[in-house]
């Protein structure tokens, strides 16, 4: 009965403890707990005191925008730290690894030198981590291993070091891992196979040897292998023709292989059927013995014996049953957790928002796939509400977006308070539902938290100025917006267009005319659209300033019942956050879309935006979403069976055919002053006397 009466008691008080709304206040109160270690960061990043002057040792909070780049949870925890391209000339200290609930770091286009500390592993929460661009060097923490969410791994443009970790093999969530242009030597490790997930692995411009691994191939999602300019030897497994343009091995002069156009066939020395010759720390080389990986230490009881075996028994019954209720009442509690955040827009899910607007039949595919990125969840600002009349936004700029102002419950009856069945997509960083105003006119509405918003509610506004300020043909028309203080949550309310994107009308098998496949005159149309769109972006029209797009993509880029291409999410960055504008570019970088001189120099500019189109133009006329050498070459030859969709069955003018290979090949030119203006693009296919 004693027993009986201790378990109640204890469970009595756990239930009380844990809805007690004090003790959660008290977990709110730890918002400042991490201050020491943020000014303790600083000082390694920033030593000088010249650029995070916002990071103050007597401030009274570190959320809610007061540090600068420095996002929190809802416990007032650092989530993410987003200071690219600041200008900091410091080191990385081993401090970062202290902030337990940080899921992304971004601290790429620096000056950071020095080495990456072994306790950055200790993030093990972190899924993007981005230290690319930089000055580091010394060796990857091989104990990299224990970021067990780690899914984007960037290393790249740095001067680091030494081999590769045998370990890395143990990311089991990573999806990029891009180490290209450091110092690294050594064998590529045969763990890297063991990637279920890795989609994209970037090893070029290093100093690594031995063969290609045949296990790298067993990766299952593998799209991209880069080994250029290493001193590869020895046999290229033939199952990575698989890849097709996805593998580049260009200035390995020792690599062999059959099946590949420009690699001689192998002697009798490369033999791929000689089972005696090991693979670099595959099963059976020799020689070779990677570190263990560290075993958790047994934790052991009392072995003495001096007491009973029915003491120990009971007690430990009674603790077994007190960690049964504690179990129970957790799971209570996480339960009633997940449903509260599940009603808010926290749930974000890896997909572009592209088809938000149209596709509804990929909204179970779409949903079904976790997102990579948690920064839906930071919170940026307590008391958000951009269309409050006290706000420094007011006077005639208010007055100005007054006139497209919604109220909630006018999106709330459209949506059927966002029923699933309107669920068109969900993105990183939104949702979109189709609705029907009061008027019957059918809309698509994105939602977004406020958590994903630039903090600043006064270039919010502006940033809403310039999305009304939009007005053209070829970009899709915003209707008006509601912003909701209750809610904590802004919608953009657009037309809905029912055709869907371009990516619907690419990698299709069928005939032209079966409206899956465009015939030629509809793309050149639709060529010619986009860029009078981009144009229209570009130059300085009225009150309405040069704006580049900076995600340009087939997703962005819908067609109406009139096969009218109409370019989505134009200035939508000047609303976003940083850290969710970088996370929306993994997809265009996976695609092509991005520009060659991001890397280097993290801006997007015209150029960036050309280069995005001329990668459209490829897609549109080839009728394929991922380009590659062969592509381009049949363009810049002139071969058309290379370059314009088999599926017209040679029913296009070759004049008009030439045209647009010769705009591609310019507008995805390496060097950005190379590339043409859009207004002299426009004005090419305007010359063109096309019957349209």
């Amino acid at each position: 009965m004693k027993t009986l009466s201790l378990i109640s008691s204890l469970s009595t008080l756990l239930l009380v403890l844990l809805l007690n709304p004090s003790v959660q206040t008290l977990a709110k109160n730890q918002e400042n707990s991490e201050l020491p270690i943020l000014i303790k960061i600083k000082s390694f990043l920033d030593p000088k005191g010249e650029t995070l002057t916002s990071w103050s040792s007597n401030a009274t909070t570190y959320c809610g925008g007061s540090f600068e780049g420095v996002a929190c949870d809802e416990l007032g925890q650092v989530m993410n730290i987003s200071l690219q391209g600041k200008g900091l000339f410091g080191q990385i200290p081993p401090e970062i690894g202290q902030l337990k609930s940080l899921s992304g770091l971004y601290l790429h286009f620096n000056g950071l030198h020095g080495e990456i500390p072994e306790q950055i592993a200790e993030l093990t929460q972190l899924t993007d981590l981005y230290l690319n661009v930089n000055n580091l060097s010394g060796q990857i923490p091989p104990q990299l291993e224990k970021m067990a969410n780690l899914q984007v791994l960037q290393l790249c443009y740095n001067q680091l070091s030494g081999s590769l970790p045998t370990q890395l093999g143990s990311l089991k969530k990573l999806n990029v891992l891009a180490l290209q242009y450091n110092q690294l030597t050594g064998a590529i490790p045969a763990s890297l196979g063991n990637l279920g997930t890795l989609q994209r692995l970037d090893l070029s411009f290093n100093r690594l040897f031995g063969s290609i691994p045949v296990k790298i191939a067993d990766a299952p999602l593998l799209q991209v292998l880069d080994v250029r300019n290493n001193t590869l030897s020895g046999n290229v497994p033939l199952v990575l023709k698989k890849l097709d343009d996805g593998f580049q091995y260009a200035n390995n002069t020792d690599l062999c292989g059959s099946g590949f156009a420009d690699l001689q066939v192998c002697n009798a020395s490369f033999d791929p059927e000689n089972p005696n010759k090991p693979e670099p720390f595959g099963p059976q080389s020799k020689g070779v013995t990677p570190k263990a990986i560290p075993q958790s230490a047994y934790v052991t009881g009392d072995r003495s014996g001096s007491k009973s075996k029915s003491t120990n028994t009971g007690l430990a019954a009674i603790l077994g049953a007190v960690f049964t209720i504690m179990l129970l009442i957790a799971g209570i509690f996480t339960f009633i957790w997940y449903r509260r955040r599940k009603q808010r827009i926290g749930t974000a899910f890896e997909s572009s928002d592209s088809r938000i607007s149209t596709d509804q039949y990929q909204v179970k595919e779409i949903v079904n796939r976790r997102s990579a990125s948690p920064l839906i969840s930071l919170e940026y600002s307590n008391g958000w509400d951009p269309m409050s009349k006290n706000q420094s936004g007011s006077g005639l700029l208010q007055e100005i977006l007054e006139s497209y102002v919604f109220n909630v419950d006018d999106v709330e009856s459209a949506t059927r308070f966002f029923s699933d069945s309107n669920l068109l997509g969900k993105s990183s960083f939104s949702a979109t539902y189709r609705g029907i105003l009061r008027d019957g006119s059918v809309v698509a509405i994105k939602r977004i938290a406020k958590t994903s918003c630039i903090s600043d509610e006064t270039d919010f506004l502006k940033g809403l100025k310039i999305l009304i300020s939009l007005k053209h043909e070829n970009l899709l028309r915003l209707r008006g917006f509601c912003c909701s203080k209750g809610r904590g949550e802004c919608f953009l309310i657009y037309d809905y267009v029912a055709k869907g994107s371009l990516l619907r009308y690419l990698d299709v098998k069928g005939k032209t005319g079966s409206g899956s496949v465009l015939d030629w005159s509809t793309r050149f149309s639709i060529i010619k659209g986009i860029a009078k769109g981009i144009e229209y972006l570009h130059e300085v029209k009225g009150k309405k300033p040069a704006l580049v797009h900076q995600n340009i993509s087939a997703e962005k880029v819908l067609i109406d019942q009139h096969y009218k291409p109409l370019l989505s999410g134009a200035g939508l960055h000047k609303l976003l956050a940083d850290d969710i504008i970088f996370s929306t570019l993994k997809a265009s970088a996976a695609m092509g879309y991005l520009a060659p001189e991001y890397t280097t120099t993290g801006r997007f500019t015209e150029k960036s935006d050309i280069y995005a189109f001329g990668m459209l133009v490829f897609q549109i006329v080839s009728g394929k979403t991922r380009i590659g050498s062969c592509i381009r070459q049949g363009a810049e030859l002139c071969k058309f069976e290379d370059f314009v969709d088999a599926n017209l069955d040679g029913k296009f003018p070759e004049s008009e055919a030439v045209l647009l290979g010769k705009i591609a090949m310019m507008c995805t030119h390496e060097c950005p002053n190379s590339r043409p203006t859009i207004a002299t693009v426009v004005q090419e296919l305007s010359n063109v006397g096309s019957a349209l």
